[in-house]
């Protein structure tokens, strides 16, 4: 899952190239499964994903997410289909939905922009769950 000690190396590895220097305990509620990723100054990458029950269920969600967040952008080629945000990205998968949120970071983090950031960050968590 995205808060396990193999997804934050390779976030730290493929994604940032900065060392988390802490990661919350991981939450559940409401089929939701959270944790953030803390960094030196205060930076922060908050990952969730939402575990639905159908494909209307998460078609539902993910527009729901786009409309809540911001849709500023879709992004082809990454899960069943994702999107940017003002302050992140949001990917679908199967039943689950990733929202990564980089509004606490730096304009500029691991010499990749905060939008970047985002996005590589999905595509690593997208390669975890590959043929889940």
């Amino acid at each position: 899952m995205v808060c396990e000690p193999a997804a934050i190396n390779d976030i730290e590895q493929s994604a940032t190239q900065v060392h988390a220097t802490s990661v919350t305990t991981p939450t559940w509620s409401d089929h939701v499964y959270s944790c953030t990723l803390k960094y030196p100054g205060g930076a922060e990458i908050t990952m969730s994903v939402k575990e639905l029950s159908d494909t209307a269920e998460t078609d539902a969600f993910f527009k729901e997410q786009g409309d809540k967040l911001g849709n500023t952008g879709n992004l082809n080629g990454l899960g069943q289909g994702a999107f940017t945000t003002r302050d992140g990205v949001v990917v679908r998968k199967d039943y689950k939905v990733l929202t990564v949120d980089t509004s606490k970071l730096p304009a500029s983090f691991g010499g990749e922009t905060r939008g970047n950031v985002a996005i590589n960050v999905g595509a690593v968590i997208m390669s975890c769950w590959t043929g889940e």
